[in-house]
C-alpha cells in the first residue's frame, strides 16, 4: 500500500527548507560583508604602476646605473611632481632577467605629493643591482600581473612599464603572457633602448605592448633613457599623450 504523508511530514520538510534558505542568506551576508571590508581596506589610487627594469646579461653595470638615475631624476622633476599632485599613484620597482629572476626592489609606494615623489626618487637611486640572467619579458609580465592582482589598491588604471634593450630569449613566448595581461584589463607599455637591437620598438609594438592606451617610447641609447622615461611616466600618470 502507498505510504500516506502526514501533516507532520510536510511541516518537517518546510522547516528544513526554511533552515536551508536561512543558511544561504547568512552565508551571502557574510561574503558580502567580507568583500565590503576588503574593499574598504584597499586604498584608492588613479594609477597602479609597475616599473619593470631589464637587468639581463646585455645590461652592463653602468647601464643599470643609468636606468636608476634616470628614474630617480624623473620622479624628482617638476613635471612629474605636478602630474602626481593631480593623480595619486602607487608604484613598484621590479628588476627582471630570466624566467625565474624577478625581484621587487622597491615595494608598493603611494606617491601623491612632492615629498613622497622625492622620497621615492631617493629610494630608487640607492637600489643595488639584484638580478642578472637571460631575457624573459614573458616572465616579467606574468610576475607584474601577479603583483598587481595582489596589490592593496583599487586602481582606476593598472599599467606595467617594461624597459628593455633586447627581445625575449628565455621562457614562454611573450604572446601568452601578453594575452593574459590584456584579458585582465592591464595595460603594457614599453620603453625600448636601442643598444643591441635596432628595431626593438617595432618588436615591442607587435609582441609586447597592449591594452587601453598602450604605447612604446624609444630611447636611442642608455644616455637617452632619462629623458625617455620621464616622457613615458608623464604620459602614464596623466593617462594621455604628452607633446
Amino acid at each position: 500500500m502507498p505510504a500516506h504523508r502526514t501533516a507532520c511530514d510536510f511541516d518537517s520538510k518546510t522547516v528544513l527548507l526554511a533552515a536551508l534558505a536561512g543558511a544561504i542568506v547568512t552565508i551571502w551576508l557574510l561574503v558580502s560583508q567580507t568583500s565590503m571590508t576588503i574593499a574598504r581596506q584597499k586604498a584608492e589610487v588613479d594609477l597602479a604602476l609597475i616599473l619593470a627594469v631589464d637587468c639581463s646579461h646585455s645590461v652592463s653595470r653602468s647601464e643599470f646605473h643609468l636606468q636608476m638615475v634616470g628614474l630617480a631624476r624623473a620622479f624628482a622633476s617638476e613635471e612629474i611632481i605636478a602630474a602626481i599632485e593631480e593623480n595619486i599613484i602607487a608604484v613598484m620597482l621590479v628588476q627582471w632577467s630570466g624566467s625565474d629572476d624577478q625581484i621587487v626592489s622597491v615595494p608598493w609606494r603611494v606617491v601623491s605629493s612632492a615629498a613622497s615623489a622625492v622620497a621615492l626618487a631617493d629610494e630608487i637611486s640607492a637600489v643595488p643591482r639584484q638580478s642578472l640572467g637571460k631575457t624573459s619579458i614573458s616572465a616579467a609580465i606574468d610576475f607584474a600581473v601577479s603583483q598587481l592582482n595582489a596589490s592593496p589598491f583599487i586602481a582606476r588604471r593598472q599599467v606595467i612599464d617594461i624597459s628593455a634593450d633586447g627581445v625575449n630569449n628565455h621562457g614562454e613566448a611573450t604572446k601568452f603572457a601578453h594575452q593574459r595581461a590584456i584579458a585582465a584589463g592591464i595595460t603594457i607599455n614599453g620603453l625600448t633602448i636601442l643598444n643591441d637591437v635596432p628595431n626593438l620598438d617595432e618588436y615591442f609594438e607587435k609582441f609586447i605592448t597592449g591594452g587601453p592606451g598602450s604605447f612604446v617610447i624609444r630611447a636611442d641609447s642608455y644616455e637617452a633613457y632619462a629623458e625617455a622615461i620621464k616622457l613615458k611616466l608623464l604620459r602614464e600618470i596623466k593617462g594621455q599623450p604628452v607633446s
